[in-house]
Parts: structure tokens; C-alpha cells; sequence
């Protein structure tokens, strides 16, 4: 286990396996105390299993910001502070792509349900992270946009990249918002192939992704504000 993230106490919240876990699992080694969350209790217990067998400090909360809302979004923040008594880093991992269809082929519902998951319950998520943060006078928060709101590249995903569009807006609004206040706050990008089986091979694994939030919530990344990092050789903005 580093020291680099040593006394610091860092939220995961989206999902217990994937991304999450990898960023979960690369925290926790580099020597921070990691709280994750998500709506799967089973995909939670496996990454604390696996932390823990490492020597890693970790606990977890069952929480879903889409069906839960601002109850459960409290309650994860809520969860970490009084587990570890603070919150320095939050990364907030919701995606949710919906069904390949068209814009005039999309229905309300999957319109509806996709913008919950992937912008409001972000912001639900970082409204809350924000309170305890400002509280402190510090903190680091990355969001988990896409690609695909620069690019467009992939047809049939409309909700999906405006919804990550919003999110990477949401996210630089904040930024501007909150650095007077010692928070900082960025957002990643990757591209389509940072899930298990996908064959693209210019895409970041899930590992690769993990070992970017970690730089930018650590020290070196410290003039990094209100960026949407893109993960992704295909892309050029």
C-alpha cells in the first residue's frame, strides 16, 4: 500500500464492480480510506472482499441515486462521515446507456429513466458531497461523462449522450462554482470500450480509467479544474 492518499477519505459511488471497483481498489492502494456505494449489495461485498484481503481500509452502503433520490444520496454521504469521519474525494460513476434507439423512436420513459440515472442522480449525489465538502473548506469530486457528448459518434444512444453532455456542462458549472471554496471538480470521458468483451481496442480499461481519476484527485493534478478528460485515442475535440 502508497502513502499517496494517506488520512484521506475517498466516496465511490455508482456500482460495485467495473469501473467503480477498479477505482475503488487503485484508492484504497494508494493508501486511502474508501467508502463504495451502489444499489447491488452482492457487487459491493465482492469489492470489499477484495480490498480487504489486500490490506485495504473499506466499507460500503447500499445506495441508488436513480430510484432512491436525495434519501439515499444523504444517507451515502452521511454513511462515509460517520464510518471515517470525512469526505476528501468523491467519485460519481452512474452510467446507464438505455436501448439502442433513434431520437424520434425514443420513449418517454427510457427518457426519462436515462436522465435520472446519469444527470440527476449525479446531481443529486454531488449536492450532498458539496454540503460536506464546503463545510470543510476542501474536497475533489470527478464525474463519469462520455465521449459520446463531444463526438456523437454512435447512433441510437441520443439519451444517453445528452444526458453526458449535461453531466460534463453540470460538471464545469460547478467547478467555476466551488474552487474559490477548495473544491475541486472534473470529469472524465471515456470511450466505448472500457467494458469487459468490448473488442475496440482504442478504448481504456477499466483499470486505465481508474488510474486517471486517481491523478486527478491527487496533489499532482492540483491546477486541474473544470476539465472533461477524454479516454479515448478515437476521440480528437
Amino acid at each position: 500500500m502508497s502513502a499517496r492518499f494517506a488520512g484521506r477519505v475517498a466516496l465511490v459511488a455508482g456500482a460495485g464492480d467495473g469501473v467503480c471497483r477498479a477505482t475503488a481498489v487503485a484508492f484504497a492502494r494508494e493508501g486511502a480510506t474508501v467508502m463504495i456505494a451502489g444499489p447491488d449489495a452482492e457487487e459491493l461485498a465482492g469489492t470489499v472482499k477484495l480490498i480487504r484481503e489486500a490490506g485495504g481500509e473499506v466499507d460500503s452502503v447500499v445506495a441508488d441515486m436513480t430510484r432512491g433520490g436525495s434519501a439515499d444520496a444523504i444517507r451515502m454521504v452521511a454513511a462515509t462521515v460517520e464510518r471515517y469521519g470525512a469526505l476528501d474525494i468523491a467519485f460519481n460513476n452512474a452510467t446507464v446507456t438505455g436501448p439502442n434507439r433513434n431520437v424520434a423512436d425514443i420513449c418517454e420513459v427510457v427518457w426519462a429513466e436515462t436522465l435520472a440515472a446519469n444527470l440527476t442522480g449525479v446531481w443529486m449525489a454531488m449536492k450532498h458531497e458539496l454540503a460536506e465538502m464546503e463545510s470543510r473548506g476542501r474536497g475533489v469530486i470527478v464525474n463519469t461523462a462520455c465521449n459520446m457528448a463531444s463526438t456523437g459518434r454512435l447512433v441510437g444512444m441520443g439519451a444517453y449522450a445528452a444526458s453526458k453532455a449535461a453531466l460534463s456542462t453540470l460538471t464545469r458549472t460547478a467547478a467555476h462554482e466551488y474552487i474559490a471554496k477548495g473544491i475541486r471538480i472534473n470529469a472524465i470521458s471515456p470511450g466505448p470500450a472500457h467494458e469487459p468483451g468490448n473488442t475496440e481496442a482504442d478504448g481504456a480499461t477499466a483499470e486505465e480509467v481508474a488510474e486517471t481519476v486517481v491523478w486527478l484527485c491527487s496533489d499532482e493534478a492540483a491546477f486541474v479544474v473544470g476539465h472533461d478528460l477524454v479516454l479515448d485515442k478515437k476521440t480528437v475535440v
